[in-house]
């Protein structure tokens, strides 16, 4: 499966989580997720395997460590695309200030919203409002797509 049909199912895949508790370093439908575990469950599901094993990582690790460690996975297994052209079955990358590493992730869904999991809440389909758009560092396409 490829290209269109494949972006298709990353979407579905993606919203199928919504409503999984946060869960941090989590990654299983239904039961707890996290932002990144998000990614990984939606890779499991359309790609399969993971193609590395999980680090260890805190709440503030982006903070702590100063790099692209989330950016870094993305290149090493994911298809760089441009933050301006970015598709449904995309996932999106943000930063909280300018001066600090990507460390939140979610999936474009629609041109318009993208599904993340964040903490305090269950994941969530939201709007792709100016806010998130502001906060964008990095977008990748799954391999294939």
């Amino acid at each position: 499966m490829g290209g269109e049909a494949l972006r298709e199912r990353i979407v579905a895949e993606a919203r199928g989580w919504i409503g999984t508790p946060y869960l941090h370093r989590a990654s299983l439908k239904g039961e707890g997720a996290d932002c990144l575990g998000l990614v990984r469950g939606v890779w499991r599901a359309t790609i399969g395997a993971e193609p590395e094993r999980l680090p260890a990582y805190t709440p503030d690790w982006a903070e702590a460590t100063l790099a692209e460690q989330l950016a870094g996975a993305g290149i090493r297994h994911l298809i760089p695309v441009t933050t301006e052209a970015v598709r449904p079955g995309d996932v999106l990358l943000f930063r909280w200030r300018a001066h600090l590493p990507a460390k939140h992730a979610a999936i474009l869904v629609a041109p318009e919203r993208m599904v993340h999991a964040h903490d305090g809440a269950a994941v969530a389909e939201v709007a792709f409002a100016p806010w998130w758009r502001r906060r964008l560092a990095y977008a990748f396409a799954f391999p294939g797509a």
